[in-house]
């Protein structure tokens, strides 16, 4: 198999993408899901563990939600997208994840779904299994999808990198077709195996490929976040948004083993958990009235703040109130890697950090999950409704995708006789460079940019550290550019290239805003 053609293109396997595949691949659609990782159960949904938000029938809390929601984004998020997700997520819910896939949510002895609060919740509404809930609704999204009898004509290709989406303005084999309409036709994805790319053309493609955490040294992501979807848009010619909130967790683990950092639910912190510093000395109700339960963005500049003020590498978050039977069932992955990690959390406080954690910007949509690119969709994380604003409310994110991955499906269904498949012999075929990659100078080239990132564009901004941070930019990406049209395709150097223009979309959406609010926070 090398070139086709396929209605429905989904770049990204996590829940928008997937939620947004079922309801197209109903109604009979051939639909494509690509992932670069060889399981396509890795993803951040995946990883996700506190909990998605629930309001059934609720008027009363989807007014609460609504006001959540604006209140923890500090007053900037798009109110009619609050809105949205206040009065339809529910519904959605009940048909997907209830009825259909059957995700296993924590029940009580009568079989009701139990409710927990997280930070900035004025109310208990969010539902859960135990602390790997995005793990429960990937697995299940995944079985129900990978059902050939209900689902043959939907197709996975993992261990596939998509390069850049087609246009004919920059992909068309022939001048005039620089005049069209800009639209997007499909994507050059590159057959990690075979080392081989194939153009692969669709009706319509749709944007599913996360945020962009993995760009910093310390984060609680998968490492396929690295911006990939906010790249290719961009030089396709979408708008990119918000870009400067990026929101950080308050709590993961801390060690010095990886980059990826494991992370430490807000759910502790919901169910009594405190933070303490390194003199055992509870510190948050200094740096806001609801303590451990602040917005994201205050608790992890406070633990910074302490960390600094103390001249300690982390703080400490406790939860020995608890019993350890409640712990076990109620935190059973968290207590299961504290302990392999010789911590005992029923004994003994968790040593913790912040850790870039959810990017509340990102591929501009309206409220049907369409760019400005025709054909165009983006869902997820790699989208920007103006939901978070300048900041995330727990939980949000989960039901954000599963929200607008079905809604953009909607919409898909509705307007897919507007699209007509295009001529597959209009667009260029991939011209195939062979010079070999140093995999050493693009593993060095990475950590330079994750170090750049969390040192100078990271939790705490500054003027001189985004010059600092430019002018390293800049050195990266001409020695990148210098040999990227030369070297065969491979996935860590598609994947470096993407990581340094979305750091530059970071670092100039920063430049541009005079004001610390949210989870942006600019020193001077």
């Amino acid at each position: 198999m090398k070139d086709f053609n396929t209605d429905v293109l989904i770049l990204g396997s996590g829940i928008s993408g997937l939620a947004a595949a079922i309801k197209l691949a109903e109604k009979k659609l051939n639909i494509t899901i690509v992932t670069r990782e060889k399981r396509p159960e890795i993803t951040n949904t995946f990883w996700a563990q506190g909990g998605i938000i629930y309001s059934p029938k609720d008027l009363n809390d989807q007014e609460d939600l609504m006001k959540d929601i604006i209140k923890a984004s500090a007053y900037t998020s798009n109110i009619e997208a609050a809105k949205i997700l206040s009065t339809r997520s529910a519904e959605i819910i009940d048909e997907i994840l209830i009825h259909k896939s059957h995700t296993d949510f924590a029940k009580d002895a009568e079989g009701e779904l139990l409710f927990t609060k997280e930070a900035a919740h004025s109310r208990d509404r969010i539902i859960y299994n135990g602390d790997m809930t995005g793990k429960a609704i990937q697995i299940s999204l995944l079985n129900y999808l990978n059902d050939e009898k209900r689902f043959p004509n939907v197709k996975f290709l993992t261990s596939h990198t998509a390069i850049d989406l087609i246009t004919p303005n920059h992909h068309g084999v022939a001048i005039t077709q620089r005049y069209e309409e800009n639209q997007v036709l499909g994507a050059y994805i590159l057959d990690q195996n075979k080392k081989e790319v194939r153009k692969v053309l669709a009706k319509v493609t749709i944007l599913a490929t996360g945020g962009i955490g993995a760009l910093y040294l310390h984060h609680s992501n998968a490492e396929g976040a690295r911006g990939d979807g906010h790249a290719m848009a961009y030089r396709a010619g979408a708008y990119v948004t918000n870009m400067e909130f990026i929101q950080f967790h308050p709590t993961t683990f801390y060690n010095r083993s990886s980059h990826r950092r494991f992370l430490i639910s807000e759910a502790i912190r919901g169910e009594g958990g405190r933070l303490v510093n390194a003199k055992g000395e509870a510190f948050m109700k200094k740096y806001h009235e609801d303590g451990e339960l602040g917005p994201r963005d205050v608790v992890s500049r406070a633990i910074l703040e302490e960390m600094i003020r103390e001249k300690e590498d982390c703080v400490y978050l406790d939860i020995t109130h608890k019993d350890e039977e409640y712990l076990k069932n109620r935190f059973p992955t968290i207590h299961a890697y504290c302990l392999e990690n010789k911590v005992d959390m029923a004994k003994e406080p968790i040593p913790v950090v912040p850790a870039a954690h959810y990017t509340c910007g990102g591929v501009k949509t309206d409220l049907k999950g369409r760019t400005n690119l025709k054909r165009l969709y983006a869902v997820g994380e790699v989208a920007c409704t103006g939901l978070h604003g300048a900041n995330r409310l727990a939980s949000t994110s989960l039901l954000e995708g599963l929200t607008w991955g079905y809604i953009a499906a909607e919409d898909i269904l509705g307007n897919l006789s507007a699209f007509s498949e295009y001529e597959a012999d209009k667009i260029k075929d991939w011209k195939q460079a062979h010079e070999e990659v140093d995999l050493a100078l693009v593993a060095q080239d990475q950590m330079t940019l994750k170090q750049t990132m969390w040192n100078y564009v990271g939790l705490s901004r500054s003027k001189n550290r985004l010059a600092r941070a430019r002018a390293m930019f800049i050195e990266l990406q001409d020695e990148i550019s210098k040999f990227y049209k030369h070297a065969q395709p491979h996935d860590e150097l598609i994947g470096l290239r993407n990581g340094v223009e979305v750091a530059f979309m970071v670092l100039n959406a920063s430049l541009r805003n005079k004001e610390s609010i949210g989870c942006f926070y600019l020193k001077d």
